[in-house]
Formats: structure tokens, sequence, C-alpha cells
């Protein structure tokens, strides 16, 4: 039985298996260890902060995946039946691919929740375009050759986009989440566009996503736009083992439509849907899909 929202569940699973795959010293915490600098685990699931960057000092930084689990909601998987569940890989973690489904495959094996159900990692496929490529299967055991990149498109003049946010949407000020009154499209944009510049500087070294004055300059185009708000706030509780406490953690979900000049926010909003946004964003919290009219 999958609590109702899997993707802490998964995360957490995930991120035990990858340690004991990849963890050469044992020690009980990385912080201090010899291999750190070449460890893959920390590469992967613990991202180190820079010492500078140049938006501010971090004490945290995104980790180079997301995983999207199934919808919202309490639901039992049967004996034999399939669970389906999506992984989005940035930059240099794509070239973990097999780490990372040997540590999925560990982490099912060794059973998920407290009841530690126990499955069987059968296939996976690559969102190639618009459609699937299957390029391993528990029979073969070999991944093949793929194209793993995203290319953005050309878009289509548009005058409206809308946000269909499938899992909770958290955006933070100051540590603290904004409530529904409280969303805007500059704080939604500066989410993203912080989201994406890190995780393609980290991951994947590229130069910065935009200059300081130009990412200025797009936030404050972002406060042009007008937007309409069908929303409501999801709570949900998920157990933290590090701070060994039930924790309740929520956000947005319904339809957030943007209006106006939308030519330069699109390419973030377009990589939003695979990078989602806000707080929680690796369990799969944020994720949306878009439409523009």
């Amino acid at each position: 039985r999958l609590p109702e929202y899997a993707g802490s569940l998964l995360r957490g699973q995930f991120g035990a298996a990858l340690r004991r795959t990849a963890c050469l010293t044992g020690a009980p915490v990385c912080k201090g260890c010899p291999v750190l600098a070449t460890c893959p685990y920390p590469e992967i699931f613990e991202t180190p902060p820079p010492a500078e960057h140049r938006l501010q000092r971090f004490s945290q930084v995104p980790n180079p995946y997301v995983i999207e689990p199934p919808r919202l909601g309490t639901r039992a998987v049967a004996a034999g039946g399939n669970l389906v569940f999506d992984v989005v890989l940035v930059g240099r973690a794509l070239g973990r691919l097999a780490l990372i489904v040997h540590a999925f495959q560990r982490a099912l094996g060794h059973g998920l929740g407290r009841a530690r159900a126990r499955g069987v990692l059968e296939r996976l496929a690559v969102q190639n375009g618009e459609g699937w490529t299957e390029i391993w299967d528990s029979a073969r055991g070999r991944i093949e050759a793929h194209e793993a990149q995203l290319a953005i498109p050309e878009f289509p003049p548009s005058q409206a986009a809308m946000l269909t946010i499938e899992t909770p949407l958290r955006l933070q000020n100051q540590g603290h989440p904004l409530p529904i009154d409280k969303l805007s499209p500059r704080a939604l944009l500066t989410n993203l566009m912080r989201r994406a510049t890190l995780l393609l500087e980290l991951h994947n070294g590229n130069l910065p996503l935009l200059s300081e004055t130009a990412a200025k300059a797009l936030a404050h185009h972002a406060e042009t736009l007008e937007d309409e708000r069908r929303l409501r706030w999801q709570d949900w509780s998920r157990y933290s083992s590090r701070q060994k406490q039930e924790m309740t953690l929520g956000g947005a979900l319904g339809e957030w439509t943007l209006r106006g000049d939308l030519a330069p926010l699109l390419p973030l909003l377009w990589l939003g849907q695979w990078l989602h946004a806000g707080k929680n964003a690796t369990m799969g919290m944020g994720g949306y899909s878009l439409r523009l009219d």
C-alpha cells in the first residue's frame, strides 16, 4: 500500500539503496570522507554546495534528479501489479544511469514502506520527443544506446500559458511557504530561473544560464503578466528519518494561467515541466504540464 504521496517513499528508498551501492568506506556520514570528491552518491543525492556562488551563499543546492511518483492519493498495488513512475536526470547524472537503475533494483528488492513490500524493476523507457522508447528490461540486463536530451522547441505566438499543477507546488519566501493568495508570476519564474541555472551550472558545467542583468530583466518582465489562479491547497504528511518525526508538507494544486507577453519566459516554463518548481522538487513536488493558447 502506497502512502498518500509516494514521491517521498521512492526518494528515501532510492537514496538508501544508492548509498549502500556506491559507498566504499562504510562511513556513517559523508562529511569528511576521503573519497567524497569522487563518490557518485553525494554527486547524485546530496550535492555539496559550492564554497562561493555569484547568486548567494548556499547551504543546499538542487540535486540532479526528480522522481515523479504516481498521482497524489493513497493506493494499493496488488501482488503482481505494476507501479509506474518517472525519473528525470540532469547533466552528468545521465552518465550514472546504470548505477541509478541498479540502486532502484536494490531498493525494490529491499522492500518499500514499513511493510517492506518487495518488487522487481522490470523495464525502463526513455522519453523521445512525444513518445517513449524501451531501453532496458530485466531479461536483457543491458541498457541500449539512446538519445537522452531534450531540445527546447520553437514556440508559436502565445498570449496565455496554462499550468496544470499535478503535484503540490510549494514556493517559499525566507523559508516560509507562500499561500495561494501570495503566489505571483514573478515568484514562479524567479524560482524556475534559479533552479534551472543551478542545475545546469553545477551538474552540466554550463556557463550561467542568464547574466545577472538579464535575470533581473526577466524577473521584472514577469511582473507585467496577468494571472488567474484556480488553485487549492493540499497538505500531506511524511515521516522524516533524519528528524525522526512526521512532517506536514503542502502546496498548491490546480490550474494557473499566465497572460501577456510570454515569449521571453516560455523556455523556462517549458523546461519546468521536467525540472519542477518549488520545495522538494526531487521527490516530485511542483510538477505541472504546460498548454499554450
